[in-house]
C-alpha cells in the first residue's frame, strides 16, 4: 500500500545521529551537512517506488551537491524480514550505481523515528541552518518513473532553498512504500 508523508512543518530542526555508510565510514549530520543546505533521503533497496525513480534521484543529488546541499540517504528498513535491505545489499547497490552520497543504515530506526520518516523514498530538504524546509516529492512519477519532462520538484526547490534559504510554500507530498518497521 502506497504512503504519503505529512506535509512541510517548516523550520523544524534536523535530528543528528551517527550512522554506519556502506563505505565503511560513520557519518553524522555535521559531516553531510552543506553549505547551502542538506537533503537527507529515506530510501531503500527493494522498494518499487525508489527504484523507478533512482537514476533521477543520483541525477539530481549530483545537481544538489553542486549547489552546496550536502546529501546522504538511509535505509532504516527491516533487514531480517526484509534481506533485500541489508547492509551487504546497500553496500553492492551504492557501489554497482556509483552512489555520490553515503548511503547509511539505522538498523536500530531510532534515526527513521526521529525523523518521522514515512515512506521510501521520503525527502527531507534543509536549509544552511539545519531548518526543514522541504518535504515533498521528487516528481510526479508514483511506481512507475513519469516522463522525462516532468517537473524537477526537489531538484527545483532545494534550489530554491540554497539560493534564499526558504523552500516553496506548496508542496505535493512524497509517495512510496511504507517504512518496514521492526516488531515492538
Amino acid at each position: 500500500m502506497a504512503v504519503s508523508p505529512p506535509v512541510c512543518d517548516f523550520d523544524w530542526p534536523a535530528p543528528d545521529f551517527s550512522l554506519p555508510a556502506t563505505d565503511g565510514k560513520t557519518y553524522t549530520l555535521s559531516d553531510i551537512k552543506g553549505p547551502n543546505g542538506t537533503l537527507i533521503i529515506f530510501m531503500c533497496n527493494h522498494c518499487p517506488y525508489v527504484l523507478a525513480v533512482l537514476d533521477r534521484i543520483l541525477r539530481d543529488a549530483r545537481g544538489l551537491q553542486a549547489l552546496g546541499i550536502g546529501v546522504a540517504a538511509i535505509s532504516a528498513n527491516d533487514a531480517d524480514a526484509y534481506p533485500a535491505d541489508g547492509f551487504d545489499k546497500m553496500k553492492e547497490m551504492a557501489e554497482s550505481r556509483d552512489f555520490p552520497f553515503p548511503y547509511l543504515y539505522d538498523e536500530t530506526q531510532d534515526v527513521a523515528r526521529a525523523y518521522d520518516a514515512a515512506c521510501t523514498p521520503d525527502f527531507f530538504g534543509f536549509n544552511a541552518d539545519l531548518g526543514l524546509q522541504y518535504r515533498g516529492r521528487l516528481d510526479a512519477s508514483r511506481k512507475e518513473a513519469g516522463p522525462e519532462h516532468l517537473r524537477r520538484d526537489l531538484y527545483e526547490a532545494m534550489k530554491q532553498v540554497a539560493e534564499t534559504g526558504k523552500g516553496p510554500a506548496d508542496q505535493i507530498p512524497s509517495m512510496g512504500c511504507s517504512i518496514k518497521w521492526k516488531a515492538a
